[in-house]
């Protein structure tokens, strides 16, 4: 302990340089476990954007892909699933209940998504939550929309607002059904989802907003009013992929297999689960990046802490010497140094998760808004302990290296003048 006390002093007699060094610590471990939070938080947010469904169901491609435009929102299908082979699918003696889907359309970047009601009530999101309304109804009207909680809160949506959908990805004025506009009628709860994201309509409007449209534009000369539109068969012609609830978990590989051999058209049945995980194994490269990158950082603050200790050994050759002069051994002096660096070690730590929960409190909600990503303020993990503990590790073992060169200097080395 009274090491320890002494090693306090010294630092606070050169606290200018051991402020700088505590800080550079800080930091570096703050991005480090900052780093880590995020990674693990991505993938539990990734993890828990579906849940209770069995399969999911495409037209032909890669599982990652359909994963991806199905679940995420994210890139286009490579075609669509006949409105006939969706019903045969339905039907198939294993599966208890199916929810079609259908993309391509947009308002304001956000994806519109055509479905039906059992959507809100057969789609499970972070481990079996089912989506609630924060305002208003489900499809009550051909022409309503249920938006999600980020598109209602950036747009500044409320219940009974008109909103106008706009072919494909792009918002162009040329592409917008501007003649059959949607009203309102919910709004949903945040999720932390691409559900946040994304404008609901019914599949019958899907139908209706492009009676008139082939081989995405306008025909020529032809223009059918909404109200003309009601009076229509707006039965679905095709969808673009299907989620899919099983009687038994027994008969999963049995249905997948069935749905793959499809006589009648080429369809990709995958296992939500076995597909993301493909996911990950793909960005997994980037996530290695980021923690090498903070790997380096946390270095060059272990550097800082070795440059300012063997820069302070040579102004500290008389402090030694007189150490050394009123009894202390060398494995005191080595003692010494090396407390320096455990303390500054542990204080860097403790100040760096410090300043990454003061980071992640004014981040949170902002993250949560623009990424869908909700980083909790909970305790370290297993995993963030261990680097913690690593860190400390690596402290000391930094440490040594002036503490041993110290250990090594005889007490005429600091009685001596250099010239």
């Amino acid at each position: 302990m009274p090491i320890l006390l002494l090693a306090w002093k010294s630092l606070l007699n050169r606290r200018v340089t051991a402020l700088l060094t505590l800080l550079s610590i800080a930091l570096s471990v703050a991005l480090l476990l900052g780093v880590e939070r995020l990674r693990h938080e991505a993938r539990t947010s990734f993890a828990n954007t579906l849940s209770g469904t069995d399969l999911i169901v495409g037209a032909r491609s890669g599982p990652v892909q359909l994963l991806l435009y199905a679940v995420f929102r994210i890139g286009d299908a490579t075609n669509n699933i006949s409105w006939q082979s969706y019903q045969d699918i339905a039907n198939l003696p294993g599966v208890a209940w199916s929810v079609p889907l259908s993309l391509g359309d947009s308002h304001h970047g956000y994806r519109v998504l055509g479905t039906t009601a059992a959507y809100f009530t057969r789609y499970r999101y972070a481990r079996d939550r089912a989506l609630a309304l924060a305002q208003g109804e489900v499809f009550a009207d051909l022409y309503d929309a249920v938006l999600g909680a980020e598109v209602a809160a950036k747009l500044g949506y409320r219940v009974g607002d008109e909103i106008v959908v706009a072919h494909g990805a792009g918002d162009v004025s040329f592409a917008r059904h501007d003649d059959k506009p949607f009203r309102v009628a919910g709004i949903l709860k945040p999720t932390g989802t691409p559900v946040d994201q994304t404008v609901h309509v019914s599949l019958e409007a899907i139908e209706a907003i492009h009676v008139d449209w082939q081989a995405g534009a306008p025909v020529p000369s032809v223009s059918i009013s909404a109200e003309q539109t009601r009076e229509l068969d707006l039965t679905p012609k095709a969808i673009t992929a299907a989620l899919i609830g099983l009687k038994s978990k027994i008969a999963t590989f049995q249905v997948q297999r069935a749905i793959n051999n499809y006589p009648e058209e080429p369809l990709l049945a995958i296992l939500p689960g076995v597909a993301l995980s493909q996911l990950w194994e793909l960005i997994g490269i980037a996530e290695n990046a980021l923690l090498v990158v903070s790997a380096f950082v946390v270095l060059v603050g272990l550097v800082g802490m070795l440059t300012a200790l063997l820069t302070s050994l040579s102004e500290r050759r008389r402090e030694m010497a007189i150490l050394r002069s009123v009894g202390a051994r060398p494995w005191h002096v080595f003692a010494l140094i090396m407390g320096e660096a455990g303390v500054l070690t542990l204080l860097g730590v403790g100040l760096g998760l410090v300043l990454l929960y003061g980071l992640l409190l004014v981040s949170q909600p902002l993250l949560q808004g623009w990424f869908g990503i909700f980083v909790g303020l909970g305790a370290p993990g297993l995993g963030e302990w261990l680097l913690l503990a690593g860190l400390v590790l690596a402290g000391g073992l930094v440490g040594s290296i002036p503490a041993y060169l110290a250990y090594r200097h005889a007490l005429v080395d600091g009685l001596s003048i250099r010239l």
